[in-house]
């Protein structure tokens, strides 16, 4: 089965240098891994001690920047390597502080994994939720590097829990402790024979409330919302957008929206300025505007969203009208904000639990959509009371940074 899978890899190697001459994410994918091994061999050298963590994308960053913090505390003498799978983490965390060495993880081949851990030679490996690659847990199992999963989740559905899936189940071997988010989880592993688990939660609870001791403070958004009833739409896609564009043009209420897209490509945000008849202006055109003019504001950057939620009175958060995944609810929920998602959401627990409870609100289409938020704007006390589900639902499942580092 090793055979199949590394020949399969290899395959997929020359598939997507092929795909990278007309996709320019794939080009990053591919280019960003030409020189991972000299920038090893540059910043680490023999003596070096260093702890590494894997994460596959941006929102797994997120998850493990709780666990990394404590870790450059308790280990100073250590380099953090950091590793990432996709471009969309790489490109927008590559110049982080959170690791002394930020590189794509190579290809998952024999080689590649035996090359990458003589250079990194880690005391201990995380890996952020999930990607398993079976030729990098093996190399680290054989190195005797104890290695640790945290804030996974596991679904019966996947290959590990199949009958013909006993090649991934023994890649799950080399995890010294599986850290899981929560007690299905859990059952799933020691039904395949895995009895070092333990429920410690998701490290993002312990991100997002964080957030609240710093200063969320933009004098732009303030000027805009002028003590009006804001929306915020976080993280939205155009199926998103072709849900609230009605409701916008049309609503009666006077409210204001701010509206900060997960793509922000020019031409994706000239066509969702030209969707709008209210007076839109963009985060790139707010130099010597007046704001407070404004009913629609379009956030046209990335790294500010986080701080535009503590102005919001609603939150729509999108992704849930799509299947690309349903965006970050948490952190809207720490600042205590009704929240309304679309109908895609089973696959995010932290999702149903709030749904479950009543903080968040899940439409299925554009008629809910209107509806929800118009009874939203309507209802002070509605809006309070489910902002207030939200914000004890994170306080809730806080400190599972603590208990992985209690367990380590």
């Amino acid at each position: 089965m090793f055979f199949l899978y590394n020949l399969l890899v290899i395959i997929a190697g020359y598939a997507l240098k092929a795909i990278a001459f007309f996709n320019p994410k794939m080009k990053l994918f591919v280019n960003g891994r030409k020189n991972v091994f000299k920038t090893l061999r540059n910043k680490i050298q023999p003596t070096d001690k260093t702890i590494w963590f894997h994460s596959a994308s941006l929102g797994e960053f997120e998850q493990g920047l709780p666990v990394m913090e404590k870790i450059r505390i308790q280990y100073p003498e250590h380099k953090i390597v950091l590793t990432f799978f996709s471009p969309s983490g790489y490109e927008v965390r590559k110049n982080s502080t959170a690791a002394d060495i930020i590189v794509y993880l190579p290809l998952d081949t024999e080689k590649n994994a035996a090359e990458f851990l003589k250079l990194v030679h880690p005391e201990m490996a995380f890996f952020i939720k999930y990607e398993f690659w079976p030729n990098y847990l093996k190399e680290l199992k054989e190195r005797n590097i104890p290695t640790y999963l945290f804030s996974g989740i596991f679904r019966k559905d996947q290959i590990f829990f199949k009958w013909y899936g006993t090649f991934y189940r023994k890649a799950l071997t080399a995890f010294k402790m599986f850290f899981v988010q929560n007690e299905s989880s859990k059952l799933l592993l020691q039904q395949v024979g895995f009895q070092n688990v333990k429920i410690c939660g998701d490290t993002r609870f312990d991100r997002v409330l964080k957030i609240l001791g710093r200063d969320n403070s933009l004098d732009f958004v303030e000027k805009f919302k002028d003590g009006k009833l804001t929306i915020v739409c976080g993280s939205t896609w155009p199926k998103d957008e072709n849900q609230l564009v009605d409701f916008i043009n049309t609503n009666p209420f006077g409210v204001k929206f701010i509206i900060a897209p997960h793509n922000v490509k020019p031409e994706q945000i000239s066509e969702l300025k030209n969707s709008i008849s209210k007076k839109t202006i963009l985060f790139s055109e707010i130099k010597n505007k007046t704001l407070a003019e404004y009913d629609v504001f379009i956030i046209d950057t990335i790294g500010i969203l986080t701080k535009i939620y503590s102005y919001a009175d609603i939150a729509y958060v999108g992704g849930g009208f799509g299947t690309s995944g349903l965006h970050n609810i948490l952190e809207p929920a720490t600042f205590g904000i009704p929240i309304v998602i679309g109908p895609n959401y089973q696959k995010f627990s932290e999702a149903v639990a709030l749904v479950g409870m009543g903080g968040c609100i899940s439409v299925k289409n554009k008629k809910e959509l209107e509806e929800t938020l118009s009874f939203l704007i309507q209802n002070e006390d509605e809006r309070s009371e489910k902002g207030h589900v939200a914000s004890t639902f994170v306080q809730m499942n806080k400190n599972a940074t603590e208990i992985i580092l209690n367990n380590l």
